[in-house]
Protein backbone atom coordinates (compact mmCIF):
# COMPACT_ATOMS: atom_id res chain seq x y z
CA UNK A 1 0.00 0.00 0.00
CA UNK A 2 1.30 3.43 -0.77
CA UNK A 3 0.83 6.69 1.14
CA UNK A 4 -2.14 5.91 3.36
CA UNK A 5 -0.72 2.52 4.26
CA UNK A 6 2.55 1.49 2.66
CA UNK A 7 3.62 -2.08 2.77
CA UNK A 8 5.79 -2.89 5.75
CA UNK A 9 9.64 1.68 4.34
CA UNK A 10 12.95 5.09 6.52
CA UNK A 11 12.30 8.55 7.67
CA UNK A 12 14.69 10.54 9.87
CA UNK A 13 12.75 12.30 12.61
CA UNK A 14 13.06 16.06 12.53
CA UNK A 15 13.35 17.85 15.89
CA UNK A 16 10.41 19.99 16.84
CA UNK A 17 11.13 23.71 17.16
CA UNK A 18 11.00 25.06 20.72
CA UNK A 19 8.51 27.83 21.45
CA UNK A 20 9.88 31.33 21.79
CA UNK A 21 11.06 31.95 25.32
CA UNK A 22 11.25 28.26 26.19
CA UNK A 23 14.39 27.07 27.92
CA UNK A 24 16.05 23.71 27.77
CA UNK A 25 15.49 21.55 30.82
CA UNK A 26 18.76 19.77 31.71
CA UNK A 27 19.32 16.97 34.16
CA UNK A 28 20.67 19.60 36.60
CA UNK A 29 17.44 21.55 36.13
CA UNK A 30 15.35 18.43 36.65
CA UNK A 31 17.24 17.61 39.83
CA UNK A 32 16.83 21.17 41.08
CA UNK A 33 13.12 21.18 40.37
CA UNK A 34 12.46 17.79 41.94
CA UNK A 35 14.75 18.45 44.86
CA UNK A 36 12.30 21.05 46.09
CA UNK A 37 9.76 18.28 46.42
CA UNK A 38 12.08 16.19 48.55
CA UNK A 39 12.65 13.56 45.88
CA UNK A 40 16.45 13.88 45.91
CA UNK A 41 16.59 12.54 49.45
CA UNK A 42 14.91 9.34 48.21
CA UNK A 43 17.91 8.63 45.99
CA UNK A 44 15.92 8.44 42.73
CA UNK A 45 17.97 11.09 40.96
CA UNK A 46 21.57 12.17 40.88
CA UNK A 47 22.80 15.56 39.78
CA UNK A 48 24.35 14.49 36.49
CA UNK A 49 22.13 11.61 35.44
CA UNK A 50 18.95 9.75 36.24
CA UNK A 51 19.29 6.29 37.81
CA UNK A 52 17.40 3.92 40.07
CA UNK A 53 19.71 2.92 42.97
CA UNK A 54 17.00 2.00 45.46
CA UNK A 55 17.33 -1.54 46.91
CA UNK A 56 13.78 -2.54 45.93
CA UNK A 57 14.44 -1.90 42.24
CA UNK A 58 17.95 -3.33 42.27
CA UNK A 59 16.75 -6.69 43.60
CA UNK A 60 14.18 -7.26 40.81
CA UNK A 61 15.06 -9.80 38.10
CA UNK A 62 15.20 -7.85 34.83
CA UNK A 63 12.94 -8.94 31.98
CA UNK A 64 11.14 -11.74 33.81
CA UNK A 65 7.65 -11.53 32.23
CA UNK A 66 6.09 -12.90 35.40
CA UNK A 67 7.58 -10.32 37.74
CA UNK A 68 5.29 -7.53 38.89
CA UNK A 69 7.50 -4.46 38.69
CA UNK A 70 6.69 -0.99 39.99
CA UNK A 71 5.39 -0.31 36.47
CA UNK A 72 2.88 -3.18 36.37
CA UNK A 73 3.94 -6.01 34.05
CA UNK A 74 6.41 -3.86 32.11
CA UNK A 75 9.81 -5.55 32.45
CA UNK A 76 12.96 -3.59 33.10
CA UNK A 77 14.26 -5.11 29.86
CA UNK A 78 12.74 -7.11 27.01
CA UNK A 79 15.92 -9.17 26.54
CA UNK A 80 14.66 -12.41 28.10
CA UNK A 81 11.47 -12.32 26.02
CA UNK A 82 13.49 -11.67 22.86
CA UNK A 83 15.88 -14.53 23.67
CA UNK A 84 12.83 -16.78 24.01
CA UNK A 85 11.30 -16.00 20.63
CA UNK A 86 13.96 -14.71 18.23
CA UNK A 87 15.06 -18.18 17.11
CA UNK A 88 11.65 -18.68 15.51
CA UNK A 89 11.71 -15.39 13.56
CA UNK A 90 13.21 -15.69 10.09
CA UNK A 91 14.02 -13.66 7.00
CA UNK A 92 12.28 -14.55 3.75
CA UNK A 93 14.17 -14.13 0.47
CA UNK A 94 12.13 -14.46 -2.70
CA UNK A 95 13.23 -14.78 -6.31
CA UNK A 96 10.64 -13.96 -8.95
CA UNK A 97 10.85 -15.86 -12.22
CA UNK A 98 12.36 -14.54 -15.47
CA UNK A 99 10.05 -12.36 -17.52
CA UNK A 100 10.54 -10.56 -20.79
CA UNK A 101 10.40 -6.80 -21.10
CA UNK A 102 10.35 -4.33 -23.97
CA UNK A 103 13.52 -2.28 -24.26
CA UNK A 104 14.44 0.32 -26.80
CA UNK A 105 17.64 -0.35 -28.68
CA UNK A 106 18.53 1.18 -32.02
CA UNK A 107 17.41 4.32 -33.79
CA UNK A 108 13.97 5.65 -34.42
CA UNK A 109 12.82 7.47 -37.57
CA UNK A 110 15.32 9.95 -39.03
CA UNK A 111 18.04 8.36 -36.95
CA UNK A 112 16.75 9.78 -33.65
CA UNK A 113 17.75 7.67 -30.68
CA UNK A 114 14.87 6.69 -28.44
CA UNK A 115 15.72 6.65 -24.76
CA UNK A 116 13.50 3.77 -23.65
CA UNK A 117 9.87 3.09 -22.81
CA UNK A 118 9.15 4.11 -19.22
CA UNK A 119 7.31 1.73 -16.91
CA UNK A 120 4.24 3.82 -16.19
CA UNK A 121 1.32 2.90 -13.90
CA UNK A 122 -1.89 1.81 -15.60
CA UNK A 123 -3.74 5.03 -14.73
CA UNK A 124 -0.98 7.33 -16.04
CA UNK A 125 -2.28 9.64 -18.82
CA UNK A 126 0.68 8.74 -21.10
CA UNK A 127 0.36 4.96 -20.62
CA UNK A 128 -1.62 4.40 -23.83
CA UNK A 129 0.67 6.70 -25.81
CA UNK A 130 3.78 4.69 -25.05
CA UNK A 131 1.96 1.36 -25.34
CA UNK A 132 0.87 2.19 -28.90
CA UNK A 133 4.18 3.48 -30.19
CA UNK A 134 5.43 2.08 -33.53
CA UNK A 135 7.45 -1.11 -33.30
CA UNK A 136 10.70 0.64 -34.27
CA UNK A 137 10.47 2.51 -30.99
CA UNK A 138 9.68 -0.51 -28.87
CA UNK A 139 12.85 -2.48 -29.59
CA UNK A 140 13.38 -6.20 -29.11
CA UNK A 141 12.43 -8.22 -26.08
CA UNK A 142 15.15 -9.20 -23.68
CA UNK A 143 14.96 -11.40 -20.60
CA UNK A 144 14.57 -9.49 -17.39
CA UNK A 145 16.81 -10.44 -14.51
CA UNK A 146 15.08 -12.32 -11.71
CA UNK A 147 13.75 -9.88 -9.13
CA UNK A 148 14.79 -10.33 -5.51
CA UNK A 149 12.57 -9.39 -2.58
CA UNK A 150 12.88 -9.76 1.16
CA UNK A 151 10.46 -9.91 4.04
CA UNK A 152 9.98 -11.52 7.41
CA UNK A 153 8.21 -14.56 8.80
CA UNK A 154 7.98 -16.80 11.83
CA UNK A 155 7.89 -20.55 12.44
CA UNK A 156 4.71 -21.95 13.98
CA UNK A 157 5.55 -25.67 14.17
CA UNK A 158 8.58 -27.88 14.78
CA UNK A 159 8.25 -29.42 11.30
CA UNK A 160 8.91 -26.06 9.65
CA UNK A 161 5.66 -24.29 8.74
CA UNK A 162 6.30 -20.53 8.40
CA UNK A 163 3.78 -17.68 8.34
CA UNK A 164 4.48 -14.58 6.26
CA UNK A 165 2.61 -12.09 4.04
CA UNK A 166 1.08 -12.91 0.68
CA UNK A 167 2.69 -9.82 -0.87
CA UNK A 168 6.12 -11.08 0.26
CA UNK A 169 5.92 -14.37 -1.65
CA UNK A 170 3.53 -13.39 -4.45
CA UNK A 171 4.89 -14.54 -7.83
CA UNK A 172 7.84 -16.34 -6.24
CA UNK A 173 9.71 -18.96 -8.24
CA UNK A 174 12.09 -19.64 -5.34
CA UNK A 175 11.67 -19.07 -1.59
CA UNK A 176 14.53 -19.21 0.90
CA UNK A 177 14.34 -18.91 4.68
CA UNK A 178 17.33 -17.44 6.56
CA UNK A 179 18.13 -17.60 10.27
CA UNK A 180 20.21 -15.21 12.38
CA UNK A 181 23.14 -17.65 12.31
CA UNK A 182 23.21 -17.35 8.49
CA UNK A 183 21.73 -20.83 7.97
CA UNK A 184 19.51 -20.93 4.88
CA UNK A 185 16.74 -23.42 4.13
CA UNK A 186 14.74 -23.69 0.91
CA UNK A 187 10.97 -23.55 1.31
CA UNK A 188 7.90 -24.20 -0.81
CA UNK A 189 4.61 -22.36 -0.94
CA UNK A 190 1.67 -24.09 0.77
CA UNK A 191 -1.02 -21.49 0.17
CA UNK A 192 -1.91 -17.79 0.17
CA UNK A 193 -4.87 -15.63 1.09
CA UNK A 194 -4.82 -12.21 -0.62
CA UNK A 195 -7.83 -10.95 1.37
CA UNK A 196 -5.89 -11.04 4.67
CA UNK A 197 -2.45 -10.80 2.99
CA UNK A 198 -1.32 -14.01 4.70
CA UNK A 199 0.74 -16.86 3.29
CA UNK A 200 1.98 -20.20 4.59
CA UNK A 201 5.25 -21.78 3.44
CA UNK A 202 6.97 -25.02 4.48
CA UNK A 203 10.71 -25.44 4.94
CA UNK A 204 12.22 -28.52 3.37
CA UNK A 205 14.06 -31.15 5.37
CA UNK A 206 13.41 -33.26 8.47
CA UNK A 207 15.04 -30.94 11.01
CA UNK A 208 13.15 -29.84 14.10
CA UNK A 209 12.81 -26.04 14.24
CA UNK A 210 12.19 -23.61 17.12
CA UNK A 211 8.70 -22.19 16.93
CA UNK A 212 6.22 -19.86 18.57
CA UNK A 213 2.47 -19.94 19.02
CA UNK A 214 -0.41 -17.55 18.52
CA UNK A 215 -2.08 -16.12 21.61
CA UNK A 216 -5.64 -17.10 22.42
CA UNK A 217 -6.30 -13.88 24.34
CA UNK A 218 -7.57 -10.68 22.70
CA UNK A 219 -5.20 -7.72 22.66
CA UNK A 220 -6.04 -4.56 24.60
CA UNK A 221 -5.17 -0.97 23.84
CA UNK A 222 -2.09 -0.14 25.88
CA UNK A 223 -0.62 -3.67 25.94
CA UNK A 224 3.15 -3.84 25.47
CA UNK A 225 4.21 -5.39 22.14
CA UNK A 226 7.54 -6.43 20.60
CA UNK A 227 8.02 -6.55 16.82
CA UNK A 228 10.81 -8.74 15.44
CA UNK A 229 11.73 -8.83 11.76
CA UNK A 230 13.96 -8.02 8.84
CA UNK A 231 13.61 -4.27 8.07
CA UNK A 232 15.68 -3.14 5.07
CA UNK A 233 17.35 -6.56 5.02
CA UNK A 234 18.71 -6.10 8.57
CA UNK A 235 17.73 -9.45 10.06
CA UNK A 236 16.91 -10.00 13.72
CA UNK A 237 15.80 -6.43 14.46
CA UNK A 238 13.68 -5.88 17.58
CA UNK A 239 11.45 -2.88 18.34
CA UNK A 240 8.97 -2.30 21.15
CA UNK A 241 5.80 -0.28 21.66
CA UNK A 242 2.17 -0.70 22.58
CA UNK A 243 -1.12 -1.65 20.97
CA UNK A 244 -2.38 1.80 20.06
CA UNK A 245 -5.79 0.87 18.60
CA UNK A 246 -8.01 -2.11 17.77
CA UNK A 247 -10.32 -2.94 14.85
CA UNK A 248 -8.73 -0.57 12.36
CA UNK A 249 -10.21 -0.47 8.84
CA UNK A 250 -7.31 0.10 6.43
CA UNK A 251 -9.34 -0.33 3.26
CA UNK A 252 -8.26 -3.92 2.70
CA UNK A 253 -11.46 -5.94 2.70
CA UNK A 254 -13.84 -6.55 5.61
CA UNK A 255 -11.20 -7.56 8.15
CA UNK A 256 -10.02 -5.40 11.04
CA UNK A 257 -6.36 -4.86 11.94
CA UNK A 258 -4.44 -4.12 15.13
CA UNK A 259 -2.62 -0.78 15.22
CA UNK A 260 0.76 -0.74 16.98
CA UNK A 261 3.40 1.96 17.49
CA UNK A 262 6.47 -0.31 17.58
CA UNK A 263 8.79 0.71 14.73
CA UNK A 264 7.88 -1.27 11.61
CA UNK A 265 9.53 -0.59 8.24
CA UNK A 266 9.88 -2.14 4.79
CA UNK A 267 11.07 -5.70 5.23
CA UNK A 268 9.10 -6.21 8.45
CA UNK A 269 6.19 -7.51 6.35
CA UNK A 270 5.15 -10.95 7.54
CA UNK A 271 7.01 -10.66 10.83
CA UNK A 272 5.36 -11.26 14.21
CA UNK A 273 4.27 -8.92 16.97
CA UNK A 274 4.64 -10.53 20.41
CA UNK A 275 3.05 -9.89 23.77
CA UNK A 276 5.01 -10.10 27.05
CA UNK A 277 4.42 -13.87 27.20
CA UNK A 278 6.23 -14.38 23.90
CA UNK A 279 3.00 -15.22 22.07
CA UNK A 280 2.14 -13.85 18.63
CA UNK A 281 -0.70 -11.33 18.81
CA UNK A 282 -0.47 -10.19 15.18
CA UNK A 283 1.26 -10.49 11.80
CA UNK A 284 2.76 -7.19 10.60
CA UNK A 285 1.42 -6.34 7.17
CA UNK A 286 1.19 -2.57 6.54
CA UNK A 287 2.30 0.85 7.76
CA UNK A 288 0.78 4.30 7.58
CA UNK A 289 3.55 6.42 6.13
CA UNK A 290 3.32 9.58 4.03
CA UNK A 291 7.15 9.55 3.96
CA UNK A 292 7.62 5.86 3.14
CA UNK A 293 9.23 5.11 6.52
CA UNK A 294 8.16 4.46 10.08
CA UNK A 295 6.05 7.22 11.62
CA UNK A 296 4.79 5.20 14.55
CA UNK A 297 1.67 3.67 13.01
CA UNK A 298 1.73 0.06 11.82
CA UNK A 299 -0.97 -2.53 11.24
CA UNK A 300 -1.04 -6.24 12.01
CA UNK A 301 -3.46 -9.07 11.24
CA UNK A 302 -4.88 -10.11 14.65
CA UNK A 303 -4.00 -13.57 15.94
CA UNK A 304 -7.61 -14.78 15.88
CA UNK A 305 -7.98 -13.94 12.18
CA UNK A 306 -4.55 -15.35 11.32
CA UNK A 307 -5.20 -18.68 13.06
CA UNK A 308 -8.43 -19.28 11.14
CA UNK A 309 -6.75 -18.48 7.82
CA UNK A 310 -3.58 -20.50 8.50
CA UNK A 311 -5.59 -23.58 9.46
CA UNK A 312 -7.33 -23.56 6.08
CA UNK A 313 -4.12 -22.87 4.17
CA UNK A 314 -2.45 -25.79 5.90
CA UNK A 315 -5.30 -28.21 5.24
CA UNK A 316 -6.34 -27.22 1.71
CA UNK A 317 -3.91 -24.62 0.37
CA UNK A 318 -6.57 -21.93 0.10
CA UNK A 319 -9.30 -20.23 2.09
CA UNK A 320 -12.94 -20.99 1.31
CA UNK A 321 -15.37 -18.28 2.36
CA UNK A 322 -19.11 -17.98 2.20
CA UNK A 323 -20.54 -15.62 -0.41
CA UNK A 324 -23.92 -13.92 -0.43
CA UNK A 325 -23.81 -12.37 -3.89
CA UNK A 326 -24.92 -8.83 -3.09
CA UNK A 327 -23.57 -5.30 -3.14
CA UNK A 328 -24.25 -3.53 0.13
CA UNK A 329 -23.96 -0.17 1.86
CA UNK A 330 -24.34 1.14 5.40
CA UNK A 331 -27.70 2.19 6.77
CA UNK A 332 -27.32 5.79 7.96
CA UNK A 333 -29.90 7.77 9.89
CA UNK A 334 -31.58 9.21 6.80
CA UNK A 335 -31.76 5.80 5.14
CA UNK A 336 -33.18 4.27 8.31
CA UNK A 337 -35.84 6.99 8.46
CA UNK A 338 -36.81 6.44 4.83
CA UNK A 339 -37.20 2.69 5.42
CA UNK A 340 -39.07 3.05 8.70
CA UNK A 341 -36.27 1.55 10.80
CA UNK A 342 -35.97 2.73 14.38
CA UNK A 343 -32.14 2.49 14.46
CA UNK A 344 -29.42 3.21 11.89
CA UNK A 345 -27.82 -0.22 11.73
CA UNK A 346 -27.64 -3.13 9.34
CA UNK A 347 -26.58 -3.38 5.69
CA UNK A 348 -28.72 -2.20 2.79
CA UNK A 349 -28.72 -4.37 -0.35
CA UNK A 350 -28.06 -2.03 -3.27
CA UNK A 351 -27.63 -4.66 -6.00
CA UNK A 352 -28.12 -8.40 -6.49
CA UNK A 353 -25.51 -10.41 -8.40
CA UNK A 354 -27.16 -12.28 -11.30
CA UNK A 355 -27.55 -16.00 -10.61
CA UNK A 356 -25.82 -15.60 -7.25
CA UNK A 357 -26.93 -17.12 -3.92
CA UNK A 358 -28.96 -14.05 -2.93
CA UNK A 359 -30.96 -13.95 -6.16
CA UNK A 360 -31.64 -17.67 -6.02
CA UNK A 361 -32.84 -17.39 -2.41
CA UNK A 362 -35.12 -14.41 -2.95
CA UNK A 363 -33.20 -11.49 -1.44
CA UNK A 364 -34.03 -8.19 -3.14
CA UNK A 365 -32.51 -4.77 -3.62
CA UNK A 366 -33.71 -2.36 -0.87
CA UNK A 367 -33.71 -5.19 1.70
CA UNK A 368 -31.99 -4.06 4.89
CA UNK A 369 -30.15 -7.04 6.38
CA UNK A 370 -30.49 -6.85 10.16
CA UNK A 371 -29.13 -10.23 11.33
CA UNK A 372 -27.63 -13.51 10.16
CA UNK A 373 -28.52 -16.58 12.23
CA UNK A 374 -29.70 -14.24 15.01
CA UNK A 375 -26.35 -12.38 15.07
CA UNK A 376 -27.07 -8.68 14.77
CA UNK A 377 -25.48 -6.88 11.81
CA UNK A 378 -23.96 -3.50 12.70
CA UNK A 379 -22.94 -2.31 9.22
CA UNK A 380 -21.83 -3.51 5.78
CA UNK A 381 -18.32 -4.54 6.92
CA UNK A 382 -19.82 -6.52 9.79
CA UNK A 383 -22.06 -8.39 7.34
CA UNK A 384 -19.11 -9.14 5.03
CA UNK A 385 -17.08 -10.52 7.97
CA UNK A 386 -19.88 -12.70 9.27
CA UNK A 387 -20.73 -14.17 5.86
CA UNK A 388 -17.04 -14.83 5.14
CA UNK A 389 -16.86 -16.75 8.41
CA UNK A 390 -19.26 -19.40 7.12
CA UNK A 391 -18.25 -22.25 4.83
CA UNK A 392 -19.65 -22.35 1.28
CA UNK A 393 -22.95 -24.25 0.94
CA UNK A 394 -23.97 -23.32 4.50
CA UNK A 395 -27.66 -22.41 4.82
CA UNK A 396 -28.16 -19.30 6.94
CA UNK A 397 -31.23 -17.42 8.17
CA UNK A 398 -31.02 -13.82 6.98
CA UNK A 399 -33.32 -11.39 8.80
CA UNK A 400 -34.29 -8.53 6.50
CA UNK A 401 -36.43 -5.42 6.77
CA UNK A 402 -38.72 -5.30 3.74
CA UNK A 403 -41.82 -3.19 3.17
CA UNK A 404 -41.94 -2.06 6.80
CA UNK A 405 -41.70 -5.51 8.36
CA UNK A 406 -39.11 -8.12 9.33
CA UNK A 407 -38.78 -11.30 7.29
CA UNK A 408 -36.51 -14.34 7.41
CA UNK A 409 -34.94 -15.46 4.13
CA UNK A 410 -33.02 -18.74 4.01
CA UNK A 411 -29.90 -18.44 1.85
CA UNK A 412 -27.54 -21.20 0.77
CA UNK A 413 -24.18 -19.46 0.57
CA UNK A 414 -21.91 -19.82 -2.42
CA UNK A 415 -18.10 -19.75 -2.51
CA UNK A 416 -16.48 -16.33 -2.54
CA UNK A 417 -14.78 -15.81 -5.94
CA UNK A 418 -11.07 -16.49 -5.87
CA UNK A 419 -10.07 -13.33 -7.74
CA UNK A 420 -11.36 -9.89 -8.64
CA UNK A 421 -11.45 -10.93 -12.30
CA UNK A 422 -13.70 -13.84 -11.52
CA UNK A 423 -15.92 -11.66 -9.33
CA UNK A 424 -16.21 -9.13 -12.16
CA UNK A 425 -17.22 -11.85 -14.62
CA UNK A 426 -19.88 -13.14 -12.25
CA UNK A 427 -21.27 -9.66 -11.60
CA UNK A 428 -21.47 -9.10 -15.36
CA UNK A 429 -23.40 -12.33 -15.76
CA UNK A 430 -20.56 -14.07 -17.58
CA UNK A 431 -19.37 -17.62 -16.87
CA UNK A 432 -16.94 -17.85 -13.98
CA UNK A 433 -13.24 -18.25 -14.66
CA UNK A 434 -10.42 -20.29 -13.22
CA UNK A 435 -10.83 -22.07 -9.90
CA UNK A 436 -7.93 -21.54 -7.57
CA UNK A 437 -6.97 -25.21 -7.53
CA UNK A 438 -5.52 -24.93 -11.04
CA UNK A 439 -2.83 -22.61 -9.74
CA UNK A 440 -0.96 -25.72 -8.67
CA UNK A 441 -0.56 -26.52 -12.38
CA UNK A 442 0.22 -22.94 -13.36
CA UNK A 443 -2.82 -22.81 -15.65
CA UNK A 444 -5.82 -20.55 -16.03
CA UNK A 445 -8.81 -21.93 -17.89
CA UNK A 446 -10.98 -19.88 -20.19
CA UNK A 447 -14.71 -19.61 -19.41
CA UNK A 448 -16.89 -22.11 -21.24
CA UNK A 449 -17.91 -20.95 -24.71
CA UNK A 450 -19.41 -22.31 -27.89
CA UNK A 451 -16.07 -21.96 -29.66
CA UNK A 452 -14.60 -25.02 -27.90
CA UNK A 453 -16.78 -28.06 -28.57
CA UNK A 454 -14.54 -30.65 -26.89
CA UNK A 455 -12.32 -29.94 -23.95
CA UNK A 456 -11.40 -26.80 -22.01
CA UNK A 457 -9.35 -23.92 -23.44
CA UNK A 458 -6.32 -22.59 -21.56
CA UNK A 459 -6.49 -18.82 -21.04
CA UNK A 460 -3.05 -18.25 -19.52
CA UNK A 461 0.07 -20.11 -18.41
CA UNK A 462 2.37 -19.10 -15.55
CA UNK A 463 5.80 -18.43 -17.10
CA UNK A 464 7.55 -20.08 -14.14
CA UNK A 465 5.41 -23.25 -14.11
CA UNK A 466 6.18 -26.78 -15.24
CA UNK A 467 3.44 -26.36 -17.87
CA UNK A 468 5.32 -23.46 -19.48
CA UNK A 469 8.56 -25.42 -19.41
CA UNK A 470 6.84 -28.23 -21.34
CA UNK A 471 5.47 -25.98 -24.05
CA UNK A 472 1.86 -25.51 -23.00
CA UNK A 473 0.58 -22.06 -23.92
CA UNK A 474 -2.57 -19.97 -23.98
CA UNK A 475 -5.01 -21.20 -26.63
CA UNK A 476 -4.19 -24.88 -26.15
CA UNK A 477 -7.13 -27.12 -25.29
CA UNK A 478 -7.21 -29.78 -22.56
CA UNK A 479 -9.04 -32.82 -23.97
CA UNK A 480 -8.47 -35.36 -21.18
CA UNK A 481 -7.10 -35.50 -17.65
CA UNK A 482 -5.91 -38.86 -16.31
CA UNK A 483 -7.66 -40.58 -19.21
CA UNK A 484 -11.05 -38.98 -18.55
CA UNK A 485 -12.63 -36.58 -21.12
CA UNK A 486 -13.21 -33.05 -19.83
CA UNK A 487 -15.89 -30.55 -20.76
CA UNK A 488 -15.44 -27.89 -18.08
CA UNK A 489 -13.13 -26.71 -15.31
CA UNK A 490 -14.77 -29.00 -12.76
CA UNK A 491 -13.77 -32.03 -14.86
CA UNK A 492 -10.16 -30.82 -14.94
CA UNK A 493 -10.15 -30.41 -11.16
CA UNK A 494 -11.67 -33.86 -10.72
CA UNK A 495 -8.87 -35.32 -12.83
CA UNK A 496 -6.23 -33.57 -10.73
CA UNK A 497 -7.87 -34.85 -7.56
CA UNK A 498 -7.92 -38.37 -9.02
CA UNK A 499 -4.17 -38.21 -9.63
CA UNK A 500 -3.59 -37.01 -6.07
CA UNK A 501 -5.80 -39.74 -4.60
CA UNK A 502 -3.75 -42.33 -6.51
CA UNK A 503 -0.59 -40.91 -4.98
CA UNK A 504 0.77 -39.74 -8.33
CA UNK A 505 3.47 -37.05 -8.43
CA UNK A 506 2.25 -35.87 -11.84
CA UNK A 507 -1.03 -35.62 -13.72
CA UNK A 508 -1.38 -36.64 -17.38
CA UNK A 509 -3.09 -34.19 -19.73
CA UNK A 510 -4.11 -34.78 -23.33
CA UNK A 511 -3.48 -31.44 -25.06
CA UNK A 512 -4.50 -30.15 -28.48
CA UNK A 513 -2.40 -27.40 -30.06
CA UNK A 514 -3.98 -26.34 -33.33
CA UNK A 515 -4.47 -29.64 -35.18
CA UNK A 516 -1.77 -31.49 -33.20
CA UNK A 517 -2.48 -33.60 -30.15
CA UNK A 518 -0.01 -34.78 -27.50
CA UNK A 519 0.19 -36.01 -23.91
CA UNK A 520 1.89 -33.87 -21.27
CA UNK A 521 2.61 -34.95 -17.70
CA UNK A 522 2.64 -32.00 -15.29
CA UNK A 523 4.20 -32.19 -11.85
CA UNK A 524 1.83 -31.78 -8.92
CA UNK A 525 2.85 -29.43 -6.14
CA UNK A 526 2.71 -30.89 -2.67
CA UNK A 527 -0.40 -29.89 -0.76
Amino acid sequence: MQNASNRAGSANPTPASAPKGARRLTSRGIASALGAAGLLSAGLLTLGAIDFPTPALAQLKPADPGVQTPFGRAPLTFADIVDKVRGAVVSISVTNGDKSEKVASGNGPQGRRFGGIPDLPDDHPLKDLFKNLPKEFQGPQRPQRPQLAQGSGFIISADGYVVTNNHVVEGASKIEVSFDDQEKVEAELVGTDPRTDLALIKMKGNKSFPHVKFTDRPARVGDWVIAVGNPFGLGGTVTAGIVSALTRDIGSGPYDFLQIDAAVNRGNSGGPTFNLDGEVIGVNTAIFSPSGGNVGIAFAVPAKTAVAVIEQLKSQGKVSRGWLGVKIQNVDEDTAASLGLSTASGALVSEITPKGPAETSGLKARDAILAVNADKIEDSRDLARKIAGYAPDTVVDVKVWRNGAEQIVKVKLGMFPTSQDELARIEEGKPSGTPMELEQLGLKLAPASGEVKDGVAIADVDDTSDAAQKGIKAGDVILEVQGEPVKNAADVLAGVKKARDLGRKAVLLHIRTGEQKRFVALQLKKS
